[in-house]
């Protein structure tokens, strides 16, 4: 599947977690390019043919399982693993979910749903959500860290200094994320890939998707990185700005509830002017529109907007 890669992480090889004391699951020198077989972030419960009971009997210790790790040779804490994300196979479905008691809204949204997608793996087309509209496609991988150097299992699903569960929807292919090391070797693993997703992954899922993907696993000595940073190397919103947005507004003294009453409004919109279901929307917002914090400095109120892309309705 991937000539350039010097190496293959089967998805049988993974880990529900971080933990510095994993044993390898691959040795690799600097500069060696992996191609990393993913689950999605089900770990494979959830498929193409998955329904609402098939999500009412998730079983939620097999969540978020990340392949790996990776040993890289001469990595030693207060360097910076750097990771270039050269290239994703994608497998064609994914799902979407409101899971009870999960998400930016969960008081208001409290039984389960389930959106199953389906998608070209050659053309990449906006995929169908229903009669809501399609949503333009942009693979990236969700869950990306290296091991913590605290001691004993920690759970993959916060993100951490060393990254982790970052959902960060730009870390797509041309891009090149650096990492903090903190132990020796770094112990990397990735997974959690996706189809697309909007930022702030409102509703707790995105198009989540199993996903192959290739990394070049590299060293930058002495970097003393405190968080993760990244580069890219082109737009990073062109895919949804061709027809403008619909935008709404959270103000107050609260970032939280401002992000909350932002997406309320967007979902009261798309209710009111679409047509649409509220979980359904709450759902659509979740894999394309965007959370940002458009004023933090004139206290004692901030505002936070919600962008939804109008080209997903066009």
């Amino acid at each position: 599947m991937c000539v350039a890669c010097n190496h293959t992480i089967h998805r049988a090889q993974h880990n529900f977690g971080w933990n510095k004391d994993f044993s390898p699951a691959l040795v690799a020198k600097p500069g060696e390019t992996i191609l990393f077989e993913c689950l999605d972030s089900s770990g494979g419960q959830l498929g193409a043919d998955a329904t609402l009971d098939t999500l009412a009997n998730l079983d939620f210790g097999k969540i978020n399982p990340v392949s790996g790790p990776v040993y890289v040779e001469g990595a030693e804490p207060g360097d910076a693993l750097k990771v270039t994300i050269r290239k994703f196979h994608p497998s064609g479905h994914g799902w979407t979910a409101n899971i009870p008691g999960f998400g930016l809204l969960a008081d208001q949204f409290k039984d389960p749903a389930l959106h199953v997608w389906s998608y070209d793996t050659a053309s990449m087309a906006p995929a169908a959500y229903g009669p809501g509209g399609k949503v333009p496609l942009k693979p990236f991988t969700g869950t990306i860290g290296v091991a913590p150097a605290e001691a004993g299992l920690h759970s993959v699903v916060p993100p951490r200094r060393v990254g982790g569960n970052m959902d960060i929807r730009d870390l797509t292919s041309g891009v090149t994320l650096y990492l903090p090391i903190e132990v020796e070797g770094a112990l990397f693993s990735v997974g959690d890939t996706h189809a697309a997703q909007g930022d702030g992954e409102v509703c707790g899922t995105a198009i989540e998707s199993q996903m192959n993907v290739e990394l070049t696993l590299d060293l930058v000595k002495g970097a003393n990185l405190k968080s993760p940073r990244f580069t890219t190397t082109e737009p990073v919103t062109r895919h949804l700005d061709g027809a403008g947005y619909e935008v709404t507004t959270g103000i107050g003294p609260d970032l939280m509830t401002g992000a909350q009453e932002a997406v309320m409004r967007m979902i009261d919109l798309l209710t009111a002017e679409h047509g649409m279901n509220p979980v359904d929307a709450y759902m659509l917002c979740s894999v394309c529109g965007d959370l940002r914090i458009s004023e933090i400095v004139d206290m004692p109120n901030w505002v936070v907007s919600f962008y939804f892309p109008r080209i997903v309705l066009s």
